[in-house]
């Protein structure tokens, strides 16, 4: 027991000065209850197989295909609509959306799901986004008290009643006092957030002067405004022609970015776009979109020359012009050496297009943009090029650093690219997900609902590869939960939380009920700072019901005080997987879990002790 209670001392001094990683002090204090034999490797290693770490990967993958496919951008936009530019209003609007989806999802799922939407939301907004990702994380716990099925610990009290043969709970008893633990938390996290969060640096403020983005690259290199896109209809004498074959540049001084090639079915939700470099030997079809560019008057004679339909008259009318997508290719900037094979090469002997498989779309020279008859301009030293390809193709140009630098990062930008057209998939695998974890009669487990989530997200497209749904995995909180976990087990075994608990609940148990409660709650509260909230309402839960019925009073308000004071900790980045969801995210340390949640927890506690025995009478 001392060796055990000794550890996990540590673990706390370490976790709280943040010296060392969160995820490196977890498995040596795993390591640690093994070799003192405190554990079996069988035991420790079982938290690597939890349910609740499997469901953090996929909601990890989950939640990367919602903000690949653009997702979480057109939810944010439409949250941010209601919200205006009132930073309070989006504060309260992310707390109500968010604990009302925790009430019928577990809050896990819901961080996961709601974690890239509140990011585009701070964008959006202008906002420091630390400011909402730790109230993102308390408002899912505190909407999961809404519902039976809100929190694990709800079920746990609702197990234990039933197995002492007393009243089971309805799906909403819980309702009450999740409400009053939303209100309460709003109003105190409103405060504090803006006190200890708000002047945390974002990420993204270390990245901005990395490189321009591709919004910025179109605007400054104009090219919506030469861009055109041709439809090859059935009656067009481009089908069955290659690219080769119509020698465009040559003829009209046009150059072709890409051929769009949409999917046969025609459903959105299925809906799946190929593009394609203007490849000499690519055979065109019916219904190709060619994108072009070039001067308007080019454009309309080669579109009168082979029947083709304009679908952009934006260089004689006011119609809005077509616009480049950023799928499978992108674009980028290079600047040429001056030592560089290159210099006074005339662009279409720059061997750019058959050695990288890129286009040279403009030239910027000094303070000159260079966007027409390209194949005839020499390059100078200095210049920098607009180039297109895929982006794993602009990547490889990074290897020839002699001939010349490439600007940014292709394939970080590549990663930033939504793939917009498949958001509905998204959006329905998303909702397929929810309906298996709140409805009975779909007999599946939460865990396996989203563990089906995320490989459809992957098998259908909604993320690039296997590969990019890895990347979305934060694998320190993973590790994190997964190693801290087996604590629980350690504590039971030694007889650690048996003793701790009854000592307190017996020396309490003769000041009356009231003072019970706050001793249960409190006790609770404090266990689940450093363990899982699960095993401390496992724990907990028969020894509150049998304080209560050695008293004769009522169980139900000292149950309630278990699984409210168990999934209400917030001063621990690891007590619950949401604290831990957004620890990286937010860029949080120990500390400010402390500052920010351990003043909302001791709040509530207060409450709580008051409230629950007016809500289920003694």
């Amino acid at each position: 027991m001392i060796t055990t209670l000794i550890i996990l001392a540590l673990s706390a001094v370490f976790f709280v000065s943040g010296r060392v990683r969160s995820d490196l002090v977890a498995l040596c204090a795993l390591v640690l209850l093994l070799i003192f034999h405190i554990l079996t490797p069988e035991e420790a290693l079982s938290g690597f197989s939890n349910n609740v770490v499997i469901m953090m990967i996929g909601l990890f993958v989950v939640g990367g295909a919602i903000f690949q496919t653009g997702l979480a951008k057109m939810i944010s936009g439409k949250i941010l609509k209601l919200a205006g530019a009132s930073e309070l209003r989006l504060f309260i609007l992310v707390m109500v959306v968010t604990s009302a989806i925790g009430a019928f999802i577990s809050n896990t799922g819901t961080v996961a799901l709601m974690l890239p939407i509140v990011v585009s939301l701070a964008v959006g907004a202008k906002m420091n986004s630390s400011r909402l990702l730790m109230p993102l994380a308390f408002a899912s716990s505190m909407g999961g008290m809404m519902t039976l099925i809100g929190t694990p610990p709800n079920l746990v009290i609702q197990d234990t009643l039933i197995g002492a043969g007393f009243e089971p709970l309805s799906f909403f008893s819980f309702f009450p006092v999740g409400i009053i633990c939303v209100v309460v938390g709003t109003l105190v996290l409103l405060p504090l957030t803006k006190l200890f969060l708000s002047k945390k640096k974002n990420r993204d403020a270390f990245t901005e002067n990395k490189g321009k983005s591709l919004s910025e690259l179109v605007k400054e290199y104009q090219l919506s405004d030469n861009l055109f896109r041709l439809k090859v209809v059935s009656s067009s004498r481009l089908a069955g022609q290659t690219i080769g074959e119509l020698d465009i540049r040559n003829r009209y001084g046009l150059n072709i970015l890409e051929i769009r090639r949409e999917s046969a079915s025609q459903s959105k939700l299925w809906k799946s776009i190929n593009q394609n470099l203007a490849d000499p030997t690519l055979s065109l079809q019916t219904n190709d979109l060619l994108y072009i560019m070039g001067d308007f008057s080019e454009v309309k004679s080669f579109a009168e020359d082979y029947l083709l339909e304009i679908m952009d008259y934006h260089k004689t009318e006011d119609n809005k012009s077509g616009t480049l997508d950023f799928y499978d290719i992108g674009i980028a900037e290079i600047v040429l050496m001056p030592s560089s094979k290159l210099i006074n090469q005339l662009v279409k002997d720059s061997g750019f297009r058959a050695k990288f498989n890129v286009n040279v779309l403009g030239i910027r020279r000094k303070r000159e943009y260079i966007l027409h008859n390209l194949k005839d301009e020499k390059m100078h030293s200095g210049d920098v090029l607009l180039v297109q390809g895929t982006w794993n193709d602009i990547a490889r140009l990074s290897r020839e650093e002699a001939e010349w630098v490439v600007l940014g990062q292709p394939l970080e930008e590549a990663a930033k690219v939504t793939l917009d057209y498949k958001a509905p998939l998204a959006g329905a695998i998303m909702l397929l997900m929810v309906a298996m974890m709140i409805f009975d009669f779909i007999p599946v487990a939460p865990v396996t609902a989203v563990m089906i989530a995320g490989i459809l997200m992957i098998v259908t497209g909604c993320l690039r590869n296997v590969e990019a749904a890895y990347k979305t995995i934060n694998w320190e909180s993973v590790v994190l939960i997964a190693a801290m976990l087996p604590m629980s087990l350690a504590l039971e075994k030694t007889g650690t939380s048996e003793y701790i608990s009854n000592s307190l609940v017996n020396g309490l148990g003769t000041y009356g009920p009231v003072a019970l409660l706050a001793g249960i709650y409190f006790t609770t509260s404090l266990m689940t700072m450093f363990i899982s909230n699960t095993a401390t309402a496992v724990l907990l839960a028969p020894i509150a019901l049998y304080s209560a019925v050695q008293l004769g009073v009522s169980p139900y308000p000292f149950l309630f005080a278990v699984a409210v004071g168990s999934s209400m900790c917030f001063a621990s980045p690891f007590s619950t997987p949401p604290n831990a969801l957004v620890m990286p995210a937010g860029q949080y340390t120990f500390m400010d879990y402390v500052k920010v949640g351990l003043p909302l927890q001791v709040i509530l506690g207060i409450i709580m002790v008051f409230v629950l025995p007016l809500l289920f009478p003694f």
